[in-house]
């Protein structure tokens, strides 16, 4: 149990600094986004969502799924690292030069002629990220993510200001462009400084094929998964308005800021860190029922509450002409709120090495997502009929992850639903307060926000206790454990 126990406070370290990390990350892109919200028109968004699906497939084809099989492999050479590192810089300069080559009949395509230059531009990023992966995954290997916080902390403040200045100078969606470029290149900068790590000139195929065999179906997966998260801009980009494109994807972002930036902690920091257990299963199941619980106790009220207080939270931050925005993302949350267990039970697939399920499930997975996309057409749903199906999809295809990760630990889709019902429970049942107390309450939008979120935090917290939800005592215990713990680094670090 003394193993179980110094592996959770391992798990908790890493988690918070990467929790922090990503709310940094992402709290200090949310702040510029609220300000370019102020500054640009929804149009304005909308044509730069044209562009993410575009990116977003061509960082996974660079990534090759070399980036989980360096992570879980426990004896990892020089040779190995500097292998991938050649390999993902190549291909990310034969994808810039397909999209480069592209971009006229993307910009075609979607019948928005600015789409050419952007296109040609942004899709540097590619190349700057290249550069970026093997450092990452070094320090994510180490689970040292108070080094990736600064890195991230620090690229997102010099990032954010340097946007905010070529929106206000009038350069409409290219300060979009600018924002995600100067992240990059300013975050691969830090990552080369502090990691200090340098490739060797040599490139070895056993050690390609070693990491592929395992990578490819994970490349593949991950493709798959890559596309269809991007797939409804790609949709609504060409079967509806720019303005309508320009509200999702606002509403996207804002719900990936709690969504996102929990799921990404969870995945990445659980991941090597049941690698490092994967041969010792009681310890391994121990550490997932916990992590599971835990994951959930926070991210199911975080969003449900967050969808209770879309209203007046979005009036607020973005004003009067993003209100339409509202509706994508309170449905967006219900299925945000399901990622962090997503992404916790297609760990245990990977740390099992069973790559080839892996695979298996996202075709089956969406699968089932594509039947719901074309019914959501056949019944002329609109924009909400697609959501909606996105929505229903998360939750399917939760069941189904469950199932399989059962297969290959001792925690049943029945156990996991056990755990997890009570907690969803109280969580609705939260939602359904804090929505009424702002239909009750006529303050104006920032008291009544206030007056929400208040009372929605001690009714949760009421509602743990009454219902016995021993993941409150869990997570206030592993809290003070980790700032006694900094409190103890500190004081040695004084003395």
């Amino acid at each position: 149990m003394k193993g179980t126990s110094s592996l959770t406070n391992k798990t908790t370290r890493a988690i918070v600094w990467s929790f922090t990390e990503l709310m940094g990350n992402y709290g200090i892109q949310f702040i510029v986004q609220i300000i370019l919200a102020r500054l640009l028109v929804p149009e304005h968004f909308g044509v730069f969502g044209m562009i993410l699906v575009f990116i977003a497939i061509s960082n996974s084809i660079v990534d090759s799924g070399f980036t989980q099989a360096l992570i879980r492999d426990q004896h990892t050479t020089q040779e190995d690292y500097s292998t991938v590192f050649f390999f993902n810089l190549g291909i990310s300069f034969v994808l810039y030069g397909i999209l480069f080559i592209s971009s006229k009949g993307i910009s075609v395509f979607f019948e928005e002629p600015q789409l050419l230059e952007i296109i040609r531009v942004l899709s540097i990023v590619i190349i700057i990220n290249a550069f970026a992966i093997i450092q990452r995954v070094m320090l994510m290997k180490k689970i040292d993510f108070r080094t990736i916080t600064k890195i991230s902390f620090i690229s997102s403040v010099i990032s954010g200001t340097i946007t905010i200045i070529v929106a206000v100078l009038g350069f409409g969606v290219w300060s979009l462009v600018v924002n995600m470029l100067s992240l990059q290149i300013i975050q691969t900068l830090l990552l080369i400084i502090y990691n200090r790590w340098l490739p060797s000139f040599i490139f070895s195929y056993l050690s390609f094929k070693r990491f592929f065999s395992f990578g490819s179906k994970l490349l593949l997966s991950g493709l798959i998964d890559t596309f269809y998260n991007n797939l409804y801009f790609l949709i609504i980009g060409k079967f509806f308005s720019i303005t309508q494109l320009g509200y999702y994807t606002n509403a996207v972002k804002v719900r990936d800021l709690a969504s996102q930036s929990l799921a990404s902690t969870v995945q990445r920091v659980t991941y090597p860190v049941l690698s490092s257990i994967q041969e010792d299963e009681k310890r391994l199941e121990l550490g997932f029922k916990k992590i599971i619980k835990i994951s959930a106790f926070i991210n199911f009220p975080l969003l449900i509450g967050l969808a209770a207080i879309g209203n007046p939270l979005f009036l607020i931050l973005f004003g009067e002409k993003w209100i339409l925005s509202v509706i994508y993302f309170q449905l967006l949350c219900f299925a945000g709120m399901l990622y962090p267990l997503h992404a916790l039970n297609l760990n245990i697939l990977q740390v099992k090495g069973r790559s080839d399920l892996f695979l298996r499930l996202e075709i089956i997975k969406k699968g089932l997502l594509t039947i719901l996309i074309v019914l959501s057409f056949l019944f002329k749903l609109g924009i909400i009929g697609l959501i909606c199906a996105a929505v229903i999809s998360s939750y399917l295809s939760l069941l189904i992850n469950m199932y399989y990760s059962a297969r290959e630990i001792s925690y049943s889709t029945k156990e996991q639903l056990k755990d997890l019902l009570p907690i969803f429970g109280i969580s609705i049942v939260m939602g359904v307060i804090v929505f009424m107390i702002g239909k009750i309450i006529i303050l104006g939008s920032i008291l009544t926000l206030f007056s929400q979120i208040s009372i929605g935090i001690v009714a949760y917290i009421g509602l743990s206790k009454i219902c016995k939800i021993r993941e409150l005592h869990l997570l206030i215990e592993l809290l003070r454990s980790f700032l006694s713990g900094q409190k103890s680094r500190k004081s040695e670090g004084n003395s």
